[in-house]
């Protein structure tokens, strides 16, 4: 009689724990207590564990709930310590990008206090540095976002307006600003002039990645075609505001077009397609590396023309280009807002052509002036300008990536 009772008892737990499991899949427990007859059958439950593999051991209380041992959820095993650890790594790697602007002023201090710190990062090393900003760019976008962006033929009409029509009046109005009401050189005032005459910047590209991801491939196409096309507007600009005609190497600039932006982005997009897993492998380690070619790309200029930014003129060229370069971001994004005030992403546009419109080639802008202006005076505007517009450019970014609105 004593083994049919235990039999009864045992049988009763068995089904009444079996009905109760979604699915009906029956689960072990490594002890069951036997209960009087008079007590119901326990009710058996089961939580989600916390994602750490290990065995569990639970028991059947008077109450009917299972209870875990000393193995509990909350139990950290060394194999998740190294894998918190390695995910942590792996934001602050992301995370980099946040830092832009503080590296960005950082690099310029040191190229004041200690130019022989950028120095060493000549001219013709800025080609590939801004080829390796465009290759991130590449592995983070993929061929449809470029179809789609092509798509929009008014915004880039847009881009195109604010770079090579806003731009060039505003670079004209402080050219001559600076000589007739600072009485500066007439070589500085067409200095300013030059600035506002060449293309985009593909330090814009990477700005508008920063801020607005889902418009990088736009802004890459608006900075490709004012680039493409600078070969014809950029001589007949000069030509217009200082009065000399620069016989632009249009071979040349196509081919830097090429190297510097078609074929970067075109191996990011194939690495992105065909070798996905690779492509992961190295995406965390871009950021970290894209902000040192940026903090060099921004000290070089400044540490190479350290002595005309320093001389008595300076003061004056930082605070003409500085409201060159405001007046030219605040066009820019009013241009967008009014032109696009019923579209649904008007803020991202607005960021986007302001950035377009804002950030400009100013190092090409110093190759034409060393090379076609007997005056060095010339050139030093283009340099100040390439500082100060990387400042003014990540330092938007840095207020407006923290904006969730689109």
């Amino acid at each position: 009689m004593a083994h049919s009772a235990v039999a009864a008892v045992l049988r009763r737990a068995h089904l009444a724990g079996v009905s109760s499991l979604a699915g009906g899949r029956p689960h072990r427990a490594d002890r069951v207590s036997l209960l009087p007859l008079a007590i119901s059958p326990p009710h058996v439950s089961w939580q989600q564990g916390s994602g750490v593999a290990a065995r569990r051991r639970v028991w059947a209380s008077a109450s009917g709930s299972f209870e875990q041992d000393s193995i509990g959820e909350d139990a950290v095993l060394p194999s998740q310590v190294v894998e918190e650890s390695k995910v942590d790594l792996l934001k602050i790697l992301k995370s980099a990008n946040s830092i832009i602007p503080h590296i960005v002023l950082g690099s310029t201090i040191l190229a004041l206090v200690y130019p022989p710190s950028f120095t060493w990062f000549t001219t013709r090393y800025y080609a590939p540095a801004l080829g390796f900003l465009m290759f991130a760019v590449g592995v983070n976008s993929s061929l449809t976002d470029f179809i789609e962006a092509i798509k929009r033929p008014d915004a880039i009409a847009a881009g195109y307006i604010g770079q090579f029509i806003i731009k060039p009046l505003l670079g004209f109005l402080f050219g001559t600003v600076a000589v007739t009401l600072f009485n500066l050189p007439t070589a500085l005032g067409a200095g300013i002039m030059l600035v506002s005459c060449v293309s985009g910047a593909q330090l814009s590209n990477y700005a508008t990645f920063l801020t607005d991801p889902h418009m990088a491939p736009l802004s890459i196409v608006m900075t490709s075609l004012s680039t493409a096309t600078a070969v014809f507007v950029t001589p007949t600009l000069s030509y217009m505001l200082i009065g000399k005609k620069l016989p632009v190497d249009v071979k040349g600039m196509m081919s830097s077009i090429v190297q510097i932006v078609v074929a970067p982005i075109a191996a990011g997009l194939l690495l992105n397609r065909f070798l996905p897993r690779l492509c992961a492998s190295i995406q965390p380690f871009l950021p970290p590396l894209s902000v040192f070619v940026t903090a060099l790309c921004v000290g070089s200029p400044l540490a190479i023309n350290i002595k005309a930014v320093l001389s008595p003129f300076g003061l004056a060229i930082v605070l003409l280009l500085f409201a060159f370069h405001t007046s030219s971001f605040v066009a820019g994004y009013l241009l967008a807002g009014t032109w696009f005030r019923k579209s649904v992403d008007v803020k991202a546009l607005q960021r986007t052509i302001s950035f377009e419109t804002g950030m400009q080639s100013s190092l090409l802008a110093l190759a034409l002036a060393n090379k076609f202006f007997p005056d060095p005076l010339v050139g030093v505007p283009p340099a100040v300008s390439v500082v100060l517009m990387s400042l003014m450019g990540f330092a938007l970014v840095m207020v407006w990536s923290k904006r969730t609105e689109v």
